[in-house]
């Protein structure tokens, strides 16, 4: 038996490398490893060997296999390597990415912002976006926001030392740079460049300097929302509301609006919303945002005229957003980076 092992063995040895096809390779290796290959009617005979010589016999056998195998997966590798250079019309190009390497999935923040992006493409709206580093006029003078105001100390927003430059992000002499605290600042950038009419959702990052706890973080994500036509009304404000969480939370949802004040909006408003469909908060009256109608000085400041247009704007926390629909009890773990957690997300 061992002889006839070494002649399948050399068999595989000189005639695989000679293979010049996929299919020459799978004739050799289904006539020695296939079903009617030689190794395997070896492999029936051991039952009819004394037993004293079976256990040597089928280790043979398994040592030859193990030697052939390789053998047949080197030979199909080279072919294979051979028609993708043929296809490139030379050798392969090494710094192509590796087509085998696992792929990545979206950080539950994209998906929740993109989700809500794709629910107001729907009725009209487009995506605006700015940088992260803005001016005080377009942070807070442009939105009605006065000297005094509390989000304009540098206790609570992110001032940069005033020797800061950025090409990009013109601003006038006596101004400062910051880290912006809300994405509103973008609608200001949107109604300057397109007046109005304008429906534009504004996504991005947002910094405060609020100390890092289970529900707050100094580094986080907003999506700021603003309507401005002719003759816009607290109903429409209303109505585009109940269809976003119906949208987000099921059909259930309902919202309601509680009397409160922003600097550029009048009136202002916190959003409240209910679901049937969030469990453990199920039936349950939860805050989760504010908005308004745009104040006439902000529709003023943007060199349109408050007689003629109105509008609404809010502002919707997307880390908020997320954790209420999954579930997710602690900020922290959408910027802990930890593979466990965000693998969750994945539909891959």
């Amino acid at each position: 038996m061992e002889s006839k092992i070494n002649e399948i063995l050399a068999k595989a040895q000189s005639a695989l490398p000679m293979a010049q096809t996929k299919n020459e390779v799978a004739a050799i290796g289904a006539s020695i490893t296939g079903p009617n290959g030689e190794l395997t009617a070896l492999m029936k005979t051991i039952p009819t060997l004394d037993k004293a010589e079976r256990p040597a016999a089928g280790k043979l056998i398994n040592m030859a296999k193990s030697k052939i195998e390789p053998m047949i997966a080197e030979a199909y590798e080279r072919i294979e390597n051979r028609q993708m250079a043929e296809a490139l019309g030379g050798a392969p190009d090494i710094t192509l990415p590796n087509v085998d390497a696992p792929r990545g999935t979206l950080h539950p923040l994209t998906l929740t912002i993109r989700k809500i992006c794709s629910i107001f493409k729907r009725i009209g709206y487009t995506v605006a976006e700015a940088t992260d580093a803005e001016t005080e006029w377009f942070c807070f003078d442009a939105l009605n926001t006065p000297e005094d105001h509390p989000a304009r100390d540098a206790q609570d927003t992110l001032f940069l030392p005033r020797q800061t430059r950025f090409s990009n992000v013109p601003k006038h002499a006596d101004e400062l740079y910051l880290l912006r605290s809300h994405t509103s600042s973008v609608q200001i950038r949107a109604m300057l460049r397109e007046g109005a009419p304008i429906r534009i959702l504004a996504p991005g990052r947002a910094f405060r300097r609020d100390t890092v706890d289970a529900t707050h973080s100094a580094n986080f994500h907003q999506i700021e929302c603003l309507y401005v036509d002719r003759d816009v009304k607290l109903t429409d404000l209303k109505a585009t509301l109940d269809y976003l969480f119906k949208n987000l939370f099921g059909k259930s949802a309902r919202t309601r609006l509680r009397p409160s004040f922003f600097p550029f909006t009048e009136p202002s408003f916190e959003v409240d919303f209910m679901s049937d469909d969030l469990g453990k908060l199920s039936g349950k009256w939860i805050e989760i945002m504010g908005c308004g109608m745009v104040d006439p000085k902000v529709i003023e400041n943007v060199g349109l005229n408050p007689g003629e247009y109105s509008g609404f704007a809010f502002g919707l926390g997307v880390e908020r957003v997320a954790m209420l629909e999954h579930s997710i009890d602690d900020i922290r773990h959408f910027y802990a980076n930890d593979l466990r957690f965000l693998r969750q997300f994945s539909n891959r």
